[in-house]
């Protein structure tokens, strides 16, 4: 049975590939190549069949569903979001096009598709590593994802050229379909928080966009974006995107078994996978130049262009509808651009430091808007982190204390605590560059209200390095946890759900043994 064996060798080489810390995809490729090897050598029949052709489509249809749902305008809309990434698109095919018709004896059209294919940047992998490390939020993240949805949208677009289909009349309903914006709003609050949510999004991402746009002409993974950004400004997209992660995972394996399946990499193969991987240097540096030509520190540019150092699944998809044939050299470039970069963003941050002083010199004198150096003039008391926590302590203080201020990376919740009358500034507190531009001549005491570890022991170490004098105290939800932050410099660190605890109980109030609230119910 076909399935036992691609269910098989994709568990067991993706567990060993993530083991050593490279994303499962890698492994699933691999899976595919080894199953057509064994296919090859012991006259076992195994290969790409009409089951797994439709759960690998199915897996794109989602993947695309699930980009749609984070394409919130204020996100692409920025000069170094659209400039960087069209530039880099642009420079990209008019060196490699040529290249590749000179040096490869290719066609002009099959050079270009393939330059087309090298120039975009992997969206599973920089969102999975820049989630792994909180960072999503965080200027360079955000700056890296837009460009990631710029780069998607470029995809589509191609991908709909080589289509070469051509829409029918009916095509033009599709202009109607934000009309249809608040039902599908109402049917997302309907759906509750279990498996309608998750068919909701499947009914969505594949009946009425893919297969509603395909039947008039249209391409289904354009009909998957659409829908997925028609709910994108809804308050609950993301739970909706959370809840079709792991389908939409389980569906993308068979996209890439369908790749390695199709048959072994020849010498050809081999030789451009590893030309490809020569090129990652420069495809990095050009993403980090261009950044820095829209002001952004060498510290931004830098772990921006790091994430967006290799290849993409969407090279995959593109070559799988207009070049077919160069879909195994291209899958191998993918999974060698992974082995190298994902180890890279690992220790992006050490790595950064010990470039500080080179990368610095290409900074501009004038810097981005979003990474001003900060004054805190007379603030007293200083929130790092306006989460859920953040906003509840700075609640708390407000009354007592009117020289308050908080601190958030993510420019769009500093804005919303702005209208909401907080005194709430954007900045990045494991950037390097806020300490070094930080000037904080009142502040007494620091709360650490960030969202995970390593920015709680940044703070606390660099609030030390500068010469804080004052009291600092964090939250945490593990005793270890605690215990490294106090080492990093902070005066106490608490553990959430104790202290949850004891604010629960101190709403009550005056309970004696004879209380009303304390006796037992009457059974008649």
């Amino acid at each position: 049975m076909p399935e036992a064996l691609w269910i098989s060798f994709a568990f067991v080489l993706g567990l060993l590939v993530k083991g050593v810390g490279l994303p499962p995809l890698v492994g699933y490729l691999t899976a595919g190549f080894l199953l057509s090897g064994l296919s090859a050598t012991t006259g076992i029949t195994i290969e790409s069949t009409d089951v797994l052709g439709h759960i690998a489509h199915v897996g794109v249809l989602l993947l695309l569903f699930t980009v749609g749902l984070k394409l919130k305008l204020r996100s692409i809309i920025s000069p170094e979001v659209i400039g960087g990434s069209l530039l880099h698109f642009a420079i990209t095919c008019l060196v490699l096009t040529p290249a590749l018709h000179l040096l490869m004896t290719l066609d002009w059209t099959t050079a270009l598709m393939l330059s087309i294919a090298l120039s975009f940047s992997s969206t599973v992998l920089a969102a999975k590593v820049l989630e792994s490390k909180r960072e999503l939020r965080a200027f360079h993240g955000r700056v890296a994802i837009g460009i990631l949805v710029m780069q998607d949208l470029l995809a589509l677009a191609v991908m709909s050229l080589a289509a070469g289909q051509t829409p029918s009349q009916w095509a033009l309903i599709v202009f109607g379909l934000p009309l249809l914006r608040p039902i599908l709003f109402r049917l997302l609050d309907a759906s509750g928080h279990d498996e309608l949510l998750v068919l909701l999004g499947l009914l969505l991402a594949l009946v009425l966009g893919g297969y509603g746009f395909e039947s008039v002409g249209l391409s289904s993974e354009l009909g998957a974006l659409v829908f997925g950004a028609m709910l994108a400004n809804h308050p609950r997209s993301q739970e909706l995107s959370k809840s079709l992660w792991s389908v939409k995972e389980v569906f993308l394996v068979g996209f890439f078994l369908q790749i390695g399946i199709g048959g072994l990499p020849d010498t050809q193969a081999l030789i451009f996978a590893v030309a490809a991987g020569l090129l990652l240097p420069f495809k990095g540096m050009l993403f980090f130049f261009l950044l820095l030509t829209f002001r952004l520190r060498a510290r931004s540019g830098f772990l921006s262009a790091l994430a967006l150092t290799n290849y993409s699944e969407f090279g995959l998809i593109v070559a799988s509808i207009a070049l077919p044939q160069w879909l195994v050299p291209l899958a191998l470039s993918v999974a060698l651009s992974f082995l190298v970069s994902a180890p890279l963003n690992r220790i992006a941050h050490s790595l950064y430091e010990r470039l500080a002083k080179r990368l610095g010199r290409f900074e501009s004198d004038k810097h981005h808007p979003d990474e001003q150096p900060i004054s805190l003039g007379n603030t007293r008391v200083l929130i790092m982190g306006m989460g859920r926590t953040g906003t509840a302590a700075y609640d708390w203080l407000k009354e007592s204390e009117p020289r308050l201020m908080g601190l958030d990376s993510d420019p769009a919740k500093a804005r919303k605590h702005q209208h909401e009358g907080r005194n709430v500034v954007f900045a990045d507190a494991e950037d390097a560059s806020f300490w070094n531009g930080l000037h904080m001549p009142s502040v007494r005491s620091v709360i650490l209200a960030l969202g995970d570890i390593e920015g709680k022991l940044i703070a606390a170490r660099s609030l030390r390095k500068m010469g804080f004098r004052g009291y600092i105290v964090a939250h945490t939800m593990f005793e270890d946890e605690a215990r490294q932050i106090r080492e990093a410099g902070a005066n106490d660190a608490y553990l959430t759900m104790n202290e949850t605890g004891v604010a629960l109980a101190s709403h009550i109030r005056n309970i004696g043994p004879d209380s009303p609230a304390t006796a037992p119910r009457q059974v008649d």
